[in-house]
């Protein structure tokens, strides 16, 4: 039986991967800051970077669910002889690389660093390594965008967008994240960086009306002039109602943000579906 090491096992993307891993007889510890109940196939080791207690010294394959400059830093240094490494990353390693925003910009370069960490130690190691870019997660009701523009919407009775709001979004479902991983850790070809849109690319403003249609009773969507919504947005920052909704987020909400599924199709058979939200994609329940 193979076995798998994980990291981030229990964040939105690493529970169904879980699943997915059990399902195909993988043997799987798992890793997590918290205490977290026991699950077939599973064996759950609490702590979190630099220093693990409990690993195993020997798996299959080496799984990083969670932030990719803790993992490679860790990797780095820690060799537990995976022939296999695969790891989340994210698009803003393109979105956010000439960002007016500095602390934007070094986000985008502290992906770019992990990546260029993670390929250079596994191939120095003799190991495969995949990097997996997301675009806009969702699905868990743990992500910090639609799952916090449904809750916004359900306080209020109403969400608002400033008019122009139409730059193109890829949503991606979690489940076909996990299943990407699978793929990726069985397809013996597939290595270096591959983006993974979701299956759809639809305009900001008709992304966000089909979240609150989810929800019951549907809140309105409201699209105010630009500068009256930019007044707001300022303001709710300086009152620290609204954090990380910088001046490069809101120019962003205009732009197209579209990204190549085909590399990762040939790669690995990545197939993403249609954005096809339900009110339970946003609750976290």
């Amino acid at each position: 039986m193979p076995r798998a090491l994980v990291f981030g096992a229990s964040g939105q993307i690493g529970r169904p991967l879980l699943a997915r891993l059990h399902d195909g007889g993988w043997d799987v510890v798992a890793v997590s800051r918290n205490a977290q109940a026991g699950a077939p196939g599973v064996r759950w080791v609490q702590g979190g970077f630099p220093g693990i207690d409990g690993l195993p010294r020997g798996v299959d394959a080496l799984v990083s669910c969670g932030p990719l400059d803790a993992f490679a830093a860790w990797h780095a240094t820690h060799d537990v002889g995976a022939a296999s490494v695969v790891v989340f990353g994210s698009t803003s390693v393109h979105v956010k690389a000439d960002s007016a925003d500095a602390a934007e910009r070094d986000v985008a370069a502290r992906l770019l660093a992990g990546e260029r960490s993670v390929l250079a130690t596994a191939d120095a190691r003799g190991a495969r390594a995949v990097v997996l870019r997301p675009t806009l997660v969702y699905g868990s009701g743990r992500d910090r965008t639609l799952s916090q523009i449904a809750a916004l919407a359900q306080r209020w009775g109403r969400f608002v967008l400033p008019r122009g709001a139409t730059g193109l979004r890829q949503p991606v479902h979690v489940d076909d994240l996990a299943e990407a991983a699978v793929a990726a850790l069985q397809a013996s070809a597939a290595r270096d960086a591959f983006d993974l849109p979701g299956g759809e690319a639809l305009p900001y403003r008709d992304m966000v009306r089909r979240v609150l249609a989810t929800l019951q009773p549907s809140p309105r969507l409201h699209e105010v002039p630009a500068p009256l919504f930019a007044t707001a947005v300022a303001l709710a920052r300086a009152t620290g109602r609204l954090g990380g909704f910088g001046d490069a987020a809101l120019a962003r909400l205009r732009q197209d943000l579209v990204f190549d599924a085909s590399p990762a199709r040939a790669a690995f058979g990545y197939a993403p579906r249609p954005f096809g939200p339900t009110a339970a994609m946003f609750s976290g329940d």
